[in-house]
């Protein structure tokens, strides 16, 4: 299990007039998200805190080959195809503490 922790913001193309769950394509978006956990590549991801009435920002931990790995199966992500989420970072995370229970 190689662990990264990937932060995505809100890009060009989300909607400051609206939420989170009104923003066009969140249906596609969280379809697309779930099938990312349903394969285990998603190990967990949401909003951090304060962000879901503003522009988001979200915390995904995915367990993926490598940093390419997350650039090609994000692209995928209806959202990021609009622009309404960007990748600002990836990095390698080295669970200690808690991982037996990702087992």
């Amino acid at each position: 299990m190689s662990l990264f922790a990937v932060t995505r913001e809100a890009g060009p193309g989300w909607a400051d007039d609206v939420g989170t769950f009104e923003q066009a394509g969140v249906n596609d978006h969280g379809a697309f998200m779930n099938d990312l956990a349903n394969e285990g590549f998603a190990v967990f991801a949401g909003p951090l805190a304060g962000s879901e009435n503003d522009r988001i920002r979200v915390l995904l931990i995915a367990d993926a080959g490598s940093e390419a790995d997350i650039h090609l199966r994000l692209a995928d992500d209806p959202w990021d195809r609009t622009k309404h989420l960007v990748t600002t970072s990836v990095e390698s995370w080295n669970l200690l503490v808690g991982a037996e229970r990702l087992v």
